[in-house]
């Protein structure tokens, strides 16, 4: 493994656990990290928190940021909303993440 990258794991859409390297000196979020793997995620407003085609649920004990206004107004009207749920575009790659278990949230 690189020596400014961590482990992403994502748990896709059919259950399959994917392990992903990503880098912490590129200042990447959750969402183009998916998509760089060509994993199933739109990120159609292109990680502004403008839609929830990124929404994905926290299942590790990691710590993250508090959501922003935005964040939490976009998953006000999203589906599938759960007490765990995130902005993938509102997390950011950093050390403190490192080994963070993800799940894509259904398509809506």
């Amino acid at each position: 493994m690189e020596e400014n990258s961590i482990i992403v794991n994502i748990i896709d859409r059919e259950g399959e656990t994917h392990k992903l390297e990503a880098p912490t000196d590129m200042n990447m979020n959750i969402m183009e990290l998916c998509k760089s793997y060509d994993l199933p995620v739109e990120g159609t407003c292109g990680g502004m928190a403008m839609c929830a085609s990124c929404q994905c649920y926290l299942e590790s004990d990691h710590e993250l940021e508090e959501q922003s206004d935005a964040e939490l107004d976009m998953l006000d009207q999203a589906f599938f909303v759960e007490d765990n749920s995130r902005l993938g575009c509102q997390i950011e790659i950093t050390e403190a993440i490192n080994d963070i278990t993800l799940r894509l949230a259904p398509e809506a």
